[in-house]
């Protein structure tokens, strides 16, 4: 595996994806896929029970340097060979039994969905923790009226509560698919036919088979129907799902951008937003880095998941290494910082009050084509002057806000509902 370099990504760094990502969860990952393969074979009576027990005890105690089996594994394009050679040579006595009729794969496949299950455990906390902060946004401001925008422009009267519920709606998709993820564990042999357990002694294909769903009992992960060395939709879901995540996290991100300028000023972050020039400067640091993320994150996710070769693929699998990683650590930070983001938020309706007021009625301008003749209307939107010369009734914003307040109500209702 790669140096970490948190330098260049500060939404991850210190949040707990970039722990759960590391070299050394990755590393520690696959060795517990190792155990695990070892209780499995033994609960089945392939390997004496002393042996899985010697291999257990010392793959949860073996230290091992990312770096030094990193290179390493340059010889054999993956980081599982070197592993499994320092492994053997912990356990002398059970040498014979460690890594017994798996393949790289199956180890590497088996520690990623481990890795990735942790990330999307956490990041499911956080998406919680930031809709139960939203849904109190979306209630408080129900009525709270504001301009929406369309195309940068003002367009007609909104609520504030209105935009929150629809971040929310947007977490509400993401968390329900990543809560909907069955992540699997991999384990095929030499090129998927279990045939190295089957071939022992009085094992045959109905106890491989058992072995495949007793390991992933063993190691925590889904059982799949067959390996899938080659067959890489798993990873693509999950690709999915955390670009699904990443998009719908830089939604507020990039609103709360736009909302904060100075000269609009509706809300505000909690972060002091530094600038290394400019010392008058609140920047928006913490929708910036969800941003970022949620811009990364899909471009990552399309290496994942390309279709490979026969059995198993030469480079396509390799190349969604690090891809995998960046996109679980990115949405993880970004998350964990969309978390901070929104518990800290800072709304100022009276300046949304008064930046809906500023085209003098104009805002309600669709409003007033139902009770305008067009060459009234017409007059009316180009008369000089800050308010439009029409009775004052037909102006007030909060007389135009078609269904929103029901809108609101609808997906907090749909948020309530949910576990």
């Amino acid at each position: 595996m790669s140096a970490d370099g948190g330098l260049l990504a500060p939404v991850w760094a210190g949040t707990r994806a970039e722990e759960i990502t590391s070299d050394a969860a990755w590393l520690r990952a696959m060795l517990e896929a190792e155990a695990a393969l070892a209780r499995a074979q033994a609960r089945l009576e392939l390997i004496p029970a002393e042996a899985a027990a010697a291999i257990d005890r010392t793959a949860a105690a073996l230290v091992l340097d990312p770096a030094d089996l990193a290179r390493r594994a340059r010889q054999s394009a993956n980081p599982v060979v070197p592993l499994v050679s320092d492994l053997r040579r912990a356990v002398p006595g059970a040498a014979s039994y460690a890594h017994l009729g798996a393949t790289s794969q199956d180890i590497l496949d088996s520690a990623a969905m481990l890795v990735a299950t942790r990330a999307v455990r956490a990041i499911v906390g956080d998406l919680s923790a930031i809709m139960r902060d939203l849904g109190e946004l979306a209630e408080r401001h129900r009525g709270t009226v504001m301009a929406a925008r369309t195309l940068g422009q003002q367009a007609v009267p909104t609520t504030f509560g209105l935009k929150a519920a629809g971040w929310l709606a947007g977490l509400l998709r993401a968390r329900a698919r990543l809560r909907e993820l069955r992540l699997p564990a991999q384990l095929g042999g030499a090129a998927g036919t279990l045939a190295a357990v089957a071939e022992r002694a009085d094992a045959g294909p109905v106890t491989a088979l058992m072995l495949v769903e007793v390991f992933a009992e063993e190691i925590g992960l889904a059982a799949p129907a067959i390996p899938w060395h080659a067959e890489r939709s798993a990873v693509t879901e999950l690709g999915a799902a955390l670009a699904g995540t990443a998009r719908a996290l830089g939604k507020p991100a990039t609103d709360i951008v736009l909302m904060a300028q100075t000269e609009v000023g509706e809300v505000a972050e909690s972060s002091t937003g530094g600038s290394s020039a400019m010392p008058q400067k609140r920047n928006p640091a913490l929708s910036v880095l969800v941003r970022s993320a949620a811009l990364q994150v899909p471009a990552y996710t399309q290496v994942l998941g390309q279709i490979g070769e026969h059995e198993r693929a030469a480079g396509a699998w390799q190349a969604e290494w690090l891809p995998l990683r960046e996109a679980l650590r990115l949405t993880g930070g970004a998350a964990e910082t969309a978390a901070e983001l929104v518990a800290g938020l800072r709304v100022f309706p009276e300046r949304m009050r008064a930046n809906a007021e500023l085209t003098g009625g104009r805002l309600v301008a669709e409003r007033l084509s139902a009770h305008l003749d067009p060459r009234t209307l017409k007059q009316a939107l180009s008369a000089a002057g800050s308010r439009l010369p029409v009775p004052d009734e037909l102006l007030d914003p909060e007389a135009y806000l078609g269904a929103a307040a029901e809108l609101v109500d609808r997906i907090l209702a749909t948020y309530r509902e949910q576990p």
